[in-house]
């Protein structure tokens, strides 16, 4: 597992950018923290970085064991099902905002593991979501008034021009083919509709400092964006806007609140300080640059 021409770990290297086609690749890091470990490329053209080689479908379909929804493999999702009450103040604040922009409609998101969002969206929205763990999935079609194709956007049933509103909270760095899923997200939505990504800006100061031992380098993340390659992407694909949020869209408030969820003495609210702290210096941003990684965009159709 340790070797990277084991064609049972890796597909072959890749010889242009997954993004904008151009051969001009160089070699990026090597993350030796995980097992497998895995490469990252970086296309000269447009920024953007990328696993090279991937990893192979079974070994990426085995990082999503019920293990990873749990929180209890070595690569794990964080399980926000033990601390809701805490996590719905992003959930509900997060909708708030998208309630600005699209007032009602059919709401789509896309990974939405037990269904936390889906959920908080229901006081506006249809709330649909795509997930392609039937672990996560089964659980999170059981709330009320939500339907859940367990899959991915390439086998959804969903009709084109259905959606208000589409979410890809931390998704988008999971894809192979992340244009493809803004193509398919595009056509799915309605005129006037909005496609909510967030995502890391690797050409944050924070991300660029800490290089290769950035923690957003983790075995799933296959896709590394920069704001202005995503913006770029999001643009050619016909969105006629992009509006970028940082850190994220729903303020500083709603993360102290959910923050308290993993709070087991006084003393853990002294991480409010370094919260406070990283959210202001994340305001820090002019242009592709800003002082920390953290970005949300918002892209209208």
């Amino acid at each position: 597992m340790n070797h990277f021409n084991d064609k049972t770990v890796y597909n072959p290297v890749l010889q242009s950018c997954p993004l904008c086609e151009s051969g001009d690749l160089d070699e990026h890091y090597t993350i030796n923290r995980y097992q497998p470990p895995f490469k990252t490329g970086q296309c000269q053209s447009c920024g953007f970085i990328f696993q090279n080689p991937r990893f192979t479908d079974e070994v990426i379909n085995n990082f999503y064991t019920e293990d990873y929804f749990k929180g209890s493999a070595e690569y794990a999702y964080h399980d926000e099902r033990k601390i809701k009450h805490f996590a719905r103040h992003v959930w509900d604040r997060r909708i708030q905002v998208l309630h600005r922009y699209v007032t009602g409609g059919s709401f789509l998101d896309v990974g939405a593991s037990f269904g936390g969002l889906m959920e908080a969206a229901g006081r506006y929205y249809k709330p649909h979501g795509i997930e392609m763990s039937s672990y996560a999935g089964k659980e999170a079609a059981q709330l009320p008034g939500c339907t859940v194709h367990i899959g991915t956007l390439s086998d959804h049933p969903f009709e084109k021009d259905y959606f208000s509103a589409i979410t890809m909270i931390e998704v988008i760095e999971h894809l192979a083919d992340p244009a493809g899923a803004v193509e398919e997200c595009f056509s799915l939505l309605k005129d006037r509709g909005v496609l909510v990504i967030q995502t890391a800006n690797m050409a944050g100061r924070q991300a660029r400092s800490e290089g290769k031992d950035y923690a957003y380098y983790m075995p799933g993340h296959i896709s590394y964006f920069t704001m202005e390659n995503l913006t770029a992407l999001l643009t050619r694909t016909g969105f006629s806007r992009v509006k970028v949020f940082r850190p994220v869209e729903f303020g500083l408030l709603p993360k102290l609140k959910k923050s308290r969820g993993s709070f087991r003495s006084i003393a853990d609210y002294r991480a409010w300080l370094r919260i406070t702290g990283y959210h202001l210096k994340s305001k820090c941003a002019a242009g592709n640059f800003s002082l920390t990684s953290s970005m949300v965009v918002y892209a209208f159709k």
